[in-house]
């Protein structure tokens, strides 16, 4: 893992100054993931990322370290994939196709996989080691992988393979908190019956892929350690505030984590062509600032790129959330609403997820 450090004069340069230490882990392997013409998951998504931390810095006095990461290795992969799938991907490397009828396979994908997973793992590392906040931008995203297959674009389960090395590490509580509009399967999937993740999912429901259901608790000592929060579509910014005060705030300092990952997707925004919610970029950051308030004052806190398709809104949102990150976003006031009004459909899924949560957390 290396540093560049100097003043932000570009999209891909880094800076490290007085606010807050934030890693930024990100590396040119991404972009040899390199999409089929019209596919929506492509290298232009990651250029949008890039240009919105960098306007962050200079709109304000954020300063950021950026690292580069090593390939995960098969010790890293295989507490949460199957060994023979590891296998069976690395004889794929060097090929094009598609593995389904949305993950697709270029020459360089299986190193960019092998280099996203990694940087998830340096993300933890840095944290680990002082950091209190990181945000990783790897492609091939990575909350749909499965622990034997590879599904919905994504190749390797990046967060994943974070919050397992975490436990590696010794953290005992560790929350992975999913935003991206599409449920994470394989997230949910692979921790579905350990108690020490919560896995705490927003996402639009019914939609891609399918699972994500308010019932699915976990299984076993997991069971309450899985808590989804399926919204109807068209849930905008007051639906998601209402959802962290009244559901997810509250389980979050109950569960009192000592490390947090988050699955940060852009695609619950109103621009996105892959979903039909309606968040604005500023909610991002509100979410952002919701849940450091919720977290222990201590605890690190890192975020893994997912979703998102629509460039404008990858650029402001990704702007928003490191804002946030740096105290130069969205208080906790913000986020707060006066018994929001919202859309009885809504209304009725917000309740119906407290209900069904209320044998396991304390909920008003």
């Amino acid at each position: 893992m290396t540093s560049e450090s100097g003043r932000i004069s570009g999209p891909t340069s880094a800076a490290l100054g007085s606010g807050p230490n934030i890693v930024v882990i990100d590396d040119k392997l991404f972009l040899e993931h390199v999409a089929p013409p019209e596919h929506p998951e492509r290298g232009e998504r990651l250029l949008a990322v890039r240009a919105g931390l960098a306007q962050a810095a200079v709109d304000g006095s954020l300063r950021y370290t950026r690292l580069h990461a090593a390939d995960a290795t098969d010790e890293q992969l295989t507490r949460v994939h199957e060994p023979a799938y590891i296998e069976s991907i690395g004889h794929l490397a060097g090929r094009s196709g598609y593995l389904d009828s949305d993950t697709y396979l270029s020459p360089g994908s299986v190193p960019a996989a092998r280099r996203a997973a990694g940087a998830a793992i340096a993300l933890v590392e840095a944290l680990h080691g002082g950091v209190r906040f990181g945000f990783a931008v790897p492609r091939p995203p990575g909350h749909h992988a499965l622990a034997d297959r590879a599904m919905g674009f994504c190749l390797l389960n990046n967060v994943a393979v974070a919050a397992a090395h975490a436990r590696s590490l010794g953290y005992e509580r560790v929350l992975l908190l999913d935003w991206d509009v599409h449920h994470g399967n394989g997230t949910e999937a692979i921790f579905y019956g350990d108690p020490s993740v919560l896995f705490m999912s927003l996402h639009q429901y019914p939609n891609y892929p399918g699972t994500g259901a308010a019932k699915d608790l976990g299984r076993g000592d997991g069971r309450g350690r899985t808590v989804n929060l399926p919204l109807p579509p068209g849930a905008a910014d007051d639906t998601y505030a209402a959802a962290f005060e009244r559901i997810v705030a509250p389980i979050i300092e109950q569960f009192a984590p000592d490390f947090t990952l988050v699955s940060c997707g852009f695609d619950a925004h109103e621009r996105d062509p892959l979903a039909q919610m309606a968040l604005s970029s500023q909610a991002y950051g509100a979410m952002t600032s919701q849940l450091l308030a919720a977290l222990p004052a201590k605890c690190p806190v890192g975020l893994v790129l997912e979703g998102g398709y629509d460039l404008v809104a990858l650029k402001e949102s990704s702007q928003a959330v490191i804002r946030a990150l740096s105290g130069d976003g969205p208080s906790k006031a913000l986020l707060r609403t006066a018994a929001p009004t919202l859309p009885n459909e809504q209304a009725l899924a917000l309740r119906d997820i407290q209900q069904v949560q209320a044998p396991f957390w304390g909920l008003a």
